[in-house]
């Protein structure tokens, strides 16, 4: 639970860094209208979040879960998703060599991926609807060290600003330029 946050996101990254029960996750779901603040405000761009349309503003700020859930298909179906349900097409390969998997996977099932290949199926799923800020909820978490190793130098490249949710301190200084931590 968030209580007397007064928080500004400046473009670039920044690392939400705190224990279990600290309110992290919870932020990140007020950030793009998953959740709404019970009191106070929630802006984006200087206007207040209950008042923009919640799918555009979900396009704009795109979460990236902890756990990987892609969709029933192919690798190619799963980047081309987001794009779709706002009737545009979308080549899948560039999101997915942004997210560091080669053209190789476009044609793969999901379900045969290795956890740590859905993660980046994920993150190039919300890239490819080209956001303005990606927001990721632990997105190493379930990854094994080369699976994270891969995943972190994929989020070091990206052009967009990021809000990281993270438990370790490490991480959070290599892949960010600030670093707010939240308490319990």
């Amino acid at each position: 639970m968030l209580r007397d946050l007064d928080l500004a996101i400046e473009p670039g990254a920044t690392a939400i860094l705190g224990p279990s029960g600290s309110g992290k996750s919870t932020l990140l779901r007020l950030l793009n209208r998953l959740a709404d603040p019970d009191a106070g405000s929630v802006r984006f761009h200087g206007h207040d979040v209950r008042g923009l349309d919640p799918l555009e503003l979900r396009r704009r700020a795109v979460l990236v879960p902890q756990l990987p859930a892609p969709l029933p298909g192919s690798v190619a179906d799963n980047v081309r998703y987001g794009p779709g349900l706002h009737g545009e097409e979308v080549d899948p390969l560039p999101p997915l060599e942004l997210a560091g998997l080669d053209a190789s996977f476009a044609d793969r099932h999901c379900a045969r991926l290795s956890v740590g290949e859905q993660q980046r199926v994920m993150l190039a799923r919300a890239l490819a609807l080209d956001p303005e800020v990606l927001l990721l909820d632990e997105p190493t978490a379930a990854l094994d060290e080369r699976a994270k190793r891969g995943v972190e130098e994929t989020l070091g490249r990206l052009q967009c600003s990021a809000v990281l949710v993270t438990h370790e301190r490490a991480q959070a200084e290599r892949l960010a330029q600030r670093v707010v931590e939240l308490g319990t």
